[in-house]
């Protein structure tokens, strides 16, 4: 496993890291997830990402079972707030009442005294800005919270350089994590941003680099295998965020037979390094419903690909460049059938 610093800071973070979105204490069995997140940990992997949000609570819960047992020291937990985890008015948003409720709430179910990273998961419209981040600063100053972050933020442009120049006008610890989607079928970020997070220091933490599985060309022909996330009662994830349509599904068949031609890894290993070879990344989160597809996945950061290979790859992907060889698409089809979450 490689490591990097989060953003300026000197905390140093699995390029790869796990994350629990709609697998542990929803699709996958509680024992295999715990199974799963321990040898994460012995493969090196020591950067943990959930939200209280995620199966309302249950996928924190099933994390602290797991984490409980290894060297805290080791591991950097990082856990999110703002949806809704309970029920009525105070049951979500960004106020200081939620966040400070809310993170106590998560400290139980994550069975910690604190936590190493703790995030806004998304814009609050109904909350003052300088309500929230004075929360967050508080939280730190309490020893509750190692250091800050946000998630979302990139599609609230100007908020997330705002939020930015906000902590740093007052005093506060300014975030030191951004955690948006970024993938080879969704780069919005890369319209400012990712920039922008370059600029301040703000390393990214990079959730859905796979599409949830789009990538991996397991939906080739818009099929929907049993057993996938568009079979389980997550699959209109795949319908709200826009990953699973018919423009999707071709680039991803088109990215797989690149990756067949270029013949240094699959789909799902290559999209991973994709998001990996840009130098703001500080780490990119995946899903692992099984310990062999954990274990696929992370073979993606043994990979070297040349620049211009990936402008290949990037070309393929939109549909222009240069000829595919034969064979190239039988051997993508072959392979399409590997199922590498998130």
């Amino acid at each position: 496993m490689n490591y990097r610093r989060l953003g300026r800071t000197g905390l140093k973070v699995s390029e790869i890291s796990l994350g629990s979105w709609t697998t542990y204490g929803g699709s996958v069995d509680n024992t295999d997830a715990i199974a799963i997140v321990r040898k994460a940990f012995d493969l090196g992997i020591n950067l943990f990402d959930t939200a209280d949000v995620y199966v309302r609570g249950a996928a924190e819960s099933v994390l602290g079972e797991a984490l409980h047992v290894l060297p805290r020291e080791q591991i950097v937990i990082a856990t999110k707030c703002m949806g809704r985890v309970w029920d009525g008015p105070l049951g979500a948003g960004l106020s200081r009442k939620h966040i400070f409720d809310a993170l106590d709430q998560s400290l139980k179910r994550l069975r910690t005294d604190y936590v190493d990273l703790y995030q806004l998961h998304a814009p609050d419209k109904d909350t003052p800005l300088e309500e929230t981040l004075r929360a967050f600063e508080d939280l730190v100053r309490s020893g509750k919270v190692r250091y800050v972050g946000y998630s979302n933020y990139n599609r609230s442009a100007p908020l997330d350089r705002k939020v930015l120049e906000h902590q740093k006008l007052k005093g506060y610890d300014v975030m030191v994590s951004s955690q948006p989607r970024w993938n080879l079928l969704d780069r919005q970020v890369e319209t400012g941003h990712a920039a922008l997070c370059k600029k301040w220091g703000v390393g990214m933490i990079v959730y859905s680099p796979l599409a949830q599985g789009v990538l991996t060309n397991k939906y080739a022909g818009m099929a929907k295998p049993e057993g996938t996330r568009a079979t389980s009662k997550f699959g209109h994830f795949l319908e709200a965020e826009k990953a699973l349509t018919p423009e999707n599904v071709a680039k991803s068949e088109r990215f797989a037979v690149w990756a067949a031609q270029h013949g240094g890894g699959t789909p799902a290993q290559l999209a991973l390094a994709w998001v990996l070879k840009h130098d703001v990344v500080s780490s990119a989160i995946i899903g692992a419903t099984r310990i062999a597809q954990l274990e696929e996945n992370l073979k993606a950061s043994e990979l070297k690909v040349s620049a211009a290979d990936w402008k290949r790859a990037e070309a393929a992907v939109a549909g222009r460049g240069t000829k595919l060889r034969a064979g190239a698409k039988a051997k993508a089809a072959s392979g399409k059938r590997r199922r590498p979450a998130r």
